[in-house]
C-alpha cells in the first residue's frame, strides 16, 4: 500500500509537472503571439507617427510660404499707395514748369518762388522714389509715348518733349510724349 501511494504521489506529481508544462508552452505561445502582435502595431503606430510627421512639416512649409507671399504682397501695396497719389501731382509739376517756360528771362521774385515750389516738390518726389523718365537715350516703348514724328531728328531718337513721364519705384506712371525721328 505505500507502494501504491508512493505511486499514485508519483504519478500524480507527473500530471501536475505535465500539466504546469502545458501551461508553460501555452503561455509562451500567447507570449510569442502577443510580441508578433505588438511589433505589427508598433511599425504600423511609426509609419502613422512618420505620415504626420510629413503632414505637419507640409503644412508648417505651406503657412511659411503663406506668410511671405503676404508679406510681398503688402509690400508692393505699400510701395505702389502713392500711385494715384502721385499721378494727380504730376500736374502740378506740369503747371509749375509751363508758368517758368512762360515767364521771360528776367529773374524775379515771384519766378524765384515758382521755381522753388518746383524744386521743392519734385524733391519731395524723388523720395517717395518718383523720378523722371529718361528721354536722352533714344526712344523707348515702354516709357515714352510718341505722339508725332520729327523731321528734324534721327531714326529711332527722341525730337522733341511734349510732356514728361515719371516712374515709381521702377513701374511707369505716366508715359513721357515725344515726337520721334523717322
Amino acid at each position: 500500500m505505500a507502494n501504491e501511494q508512493k505511486n499514485q504521489a508519483q504519478d500524480s506529481q507527473a500530471e501536475v509537472e505535465q500539466h504546469e508544462q502545458v501551461q508553460v508552452e501555452e503561455n509562451n505561445e500567447q507570449a510569442d503571439v502577443s510580441v508578433e502582435d505588438l511589433q505589427a502595431q508598433i511599425t504600423k503606430l511609426e509609419e502613422s507617427l512618420k505620415l504626420e510627421k510629413a503632414r505637419a512639416a507640409n503644412a508648417i512649409y505651406e503657412s511659411e510660404k503663406v506668410k511671405e507671399r503676404v508679406e510681398r504682397e503688402a509690400d508692393t501695396a505699400k510701395k505702389f499707395a502713392l500711385e494715384k497719389f502721385a499721378k494727380s501731382l504730376l500736374e502740378s509739376v506740369d503747371n509749375l514748369e509751363r508758368a517758368i517756360q512762360a515767364t521771360s528771362e528776367e529773374t524775379s521774385p515771384l519766378l524765384e518762388g515758382v521755381e522753388l515750389t518746383l524744386k521743392s516738390l519734385i524733391t519731395t518726389l524723388e523720395k517717395h522714389e518718383i523720378a523722371a523718365v529718361d528721354t536722352a537715350n533714344g526712344f523707348n516703348a515702354e516709357f515714352h509715348q510718341a505722339v508725332g514724328i520729327d523731321p528734324e531728328a534721327k531714326a529711332g531718337e527722341i525730337g522733341n518733349v511734349l510732356q514728361k513721364g515719371y516712374t515709381l519705384s521702377g513701374r511707369l506712371l505716366r508715359p513721357a510724349m515725344v515726337t520721334v525721328g523717322q
